[in-house]
């Protein structure tokens, strides 16, 4: 609740210099000073003080702004809006500016602006104040738009909710372009970008056959960075490609480039131990030196029914497993999610089969977009759109949950089915129903409070339904 009725006074003509910082032990003390000094003697709003269980979370965060010799002139505080895990859902309130410093140039704006940094680098997707009405265009200036009304010790206040687009965002950055990129395909032949009920797919069924075949190139960036991990990873996303598919690996081929030998092999070390890991033979490839690495690799698979990426209905469970174990890569955090490279070979070739075991009427493996961006490319190429309850997803303990959201996590695969079946089963990874596919487009994420809030538009890739036909439950 950020309950306050003066914030900046007039911004011009700052008496003094400030900063923001988190408050230390003495900085907090004074800063609940503050707080009793406007909320409780100024203001009337709370009887004796305004402390509640939020001052005793351990995970508020308390940001004040000081002068140069220390005194702290107004602070504010922003903390997980629930109280068990935290699912990135963060409330700001009790921001406060001390009588004697509202015209020290704009304190109040700043404090609030600094929040929503802080909310962001921490994770939150969702990031909401219940303010006076006094104080509603101040906050709209600031980008904050009001959703709802709430009386607070009998005072009228507004609900207000500071936009994060990081979701929407990465799905336009990632997997936007696609149809304007790779859409002249579209018509060539009867299977091009892999035919009736699997385009988009993460696979392409080969025609007349039983094989699925997969291909992905490695960021440049990875492989200057680490390139024996690169090689790893590129065995890892073809596997996770066929794995969404229900195919099970044959071969992969590899094109690699690199500056010298040495680096050349430092790539191919790490392909070769995830092909050893995955019991996959290296079929062949080409290799090119004395030019700036790069590296795409080629995987071959089998199946007699591949699963379809859109192959969801209006009714559907959308089920989230992933593999939780393991941590962020040294020098990816927040973005890759390793759960791979230290687990057992049998493990990961048990993740591999799950898909084909299991046999859902959809399934996507969570690509660089993210759980929630793949989930939208599911819904997409499935014709329908899709609710994801927060609190159901499945997350390794600690990991900021917007980060978590939207990074590559490893092993993950979404997977859709009438309720109750096509459950998938695998030792290693956590199995949850997260959601549901519903008749109404674009991705939802609903919260505890039952409040839902948009995540992802209709169109993730821009190539449409799978299919001509828009499925439903009945069908």
């Amino acid at each position: 609740m950020l309950d306050v009725s003066v914030l900046t006074g007039t911004p011009a003509n700052a008496t003094r210099g400030w900063t923001i910082e988190r408050a230390d032990a003495a900085q907090l003390a004074a800063y609940r000073s503050i707080r009793r000094d406007v909320f409780v003697a100024e203001q009337g709003l709370f009887s004796g003080d305004d402390a509640d269980r939020i001052d005793d979370d351990p995970r508020t965060v308390v940001l004040v702004a000081r002068t140069d010799d220390g005194e702290v002139l107004g602070g504010v505080r922003l903390a997980p809006a629930t109280e068990g895990r935290d699912i990135g859902w963060w409330t700001g309130g009790r921001l406060v500016v001390a009588s004697t410093a509202r015209h020290a140039g704009g304190i109040g704006p700043a404090l609030v602006r600094e929040a929503c940094r802080t909310a962001l680098a921490a994770g939150v997707l969702r990031f909401e104040a219940t303010v006076q009405n006094a104080n509603v265009a101040l906050f709209e200036r600031l980008g904050w738009t009001a959703w709802g009304s709430q009386d607070v010790a009998g005072v009228p206040h507004t609900r207000m909710r500071w936009p994060i687009d990081r979701i929407a965002q990465l799905l336009a950055a990632t997997k936007g372009p696609l149809d304007d990129v790779v859409g002249m395909f579209r018509g060539d032949a009867a299977a091009s970008l892999g035919g009736a009920g699997y385009v988009g797919d993460d696979g392409a069924p080969v025609p007349g056959s039983d094989l699925v075949v997969a291909c992905d190139a490695i960021l440049p960036a990875l492989l200057t960075r680490d390139p024996e991990w690169a090689g790893w990873c590129g065995v890892l996303v073809n596997v996770n490609d066929l794995t969404a598919m229900g195919a099970a690996p044959a071969g992969l081929m590899n094109a690699v480039a690199a500056p010298t030998a040495s680096f050349a092999r430092r790539i191919l070390n790490g392909l070769r131990s995830a092909a050893v890991a995955w019991d996959v033979p290296v079929l062949g490839g080409h290799t090119q030196l004395g030019t700036a690495p790069s590296l795409s690799v080629t995987a071959l698979g089998r199946t007699r029914h591949p699963v379809p990426g859109g192959g969801g209905r209006v009714g559907h469970d959308l089920s989230l497993t992933a593999d939780l174990r393991g941590g962020w890569r040294r020098g990816f955090e927040g973005r890759q999610w390793d759960s791979t490279s230290t687990a057992a070979g049998a493990e990961l070739r048990a993740l591999a089969r799950s898909v084909g075991e299991a046999r859902p009427a959809a399934a996507k493996d969570v690509s660089m977009a993210g759980i929630v961006g793949t989930a939208a490319m599911l819904a997409e190429a499935s014709g329908v759109g899709a609710t994801i309850d927060v609190d159901a997803i499945p997350a390794p303990d600690g990991v900021a949950f917007g980060d978590w959201l939207t990074c590559f996590p490893g092993f993950a695969m979404l997977t859709a089915d009438a309720p109750g079946r096509g459950r998938m089963s695998s030792a290693p990874a956590a199995t949850a129903a997260i959601g549901r596919l519903e008749a109404a487009p674009g991705v939802r994420l609903r919260w505890p409070d039952g409040v839902e809030t948009d995540a992802a538009g209709p169109s993730a890739t821009g190539l449409g339904a799978a299919s001509s036909l828009t499925p439903s439950l009945s069908e």
